[in-house]
């Protein structure tokens, strides 16, 4: 059975494929279709990308250890994008992959996920598809473009989860100034 999570809540994950699912309904009625885009940013212990190709998202599909991989670019919803991880594979100098979704083109658009219902990020078992864990993003994030929804961070050898949940007002660009 899988673990609703709210935000803050850390799990343990003891498999070594990993998917990561990010979905999502958008409002009806905003004038422009909504292209939320997943990415995974693999960072080293100091908080950055040890490399510019330590960023995975739909132009970089896939890391230079081969451990995580999108699925590409999705802007239907429902169940969205995801990303695929392989534990076994990470860069030894990786110690954690943030997991973020941003509103492509929102300025033009005028969006913001207060325009969003429904999204969430799921873990999963990738080789049997059982669900582990869900976090809903269940706050209102009127002016937000950009969230870090999750983690998977390396503790003692290790690798868990953690359910972030925190909004920004910027775009992949954000946080690609945040980690690069």
């Amino acid at each position: 059975m899988a673990i609703n999570l709210t935000k803050g809540q850390r799990i343990e994950i003891s498999l070594s494929q990993v998917g990561v699912g990010l979905g999502w309904d958008p409002n009806e009625g905003t004038g422009f279709d909504f292209d939320l885009d997943a990415s995974a940013f693999m960072l080293g212990e100091n908080k950055k990308l040890p490399k510019e190709e330590y960023l995975v998202f739909y132009n970089n599909p896939l890391s230079p250890d081969k451990a995580v991989e999108s699925s590409g670019d999705d802007i239907i919803g429902g169940n969205g994008e995801i990303l695929t991880v392989d534990l076994s594979k990470v860069d030894p100098q990786v110690q954690e992959i943030v997991f973020t979704v941003t509103i492509y083109d929102y300025e033009e658009r005028r969006q913001n996920f207060g325009q969003v219902r429904n999204s969430y990020i799921r873990i999963y078992n990738a080789q049997t598809n059982e669900e582990i864990a869900k976090y809903e993003l269940d706050e209102d994030f009127s002016i937000e473009t950009a969230v870090e929804f999750g983690r998977l961070y390396k503790r003692n050898g290790e690798w868990k989860f953690e359910a972030m949940g925190i909004g920004y007002k910027g775009g992949l660009q954000y946080f690609v100034d945040k980690y690069v």
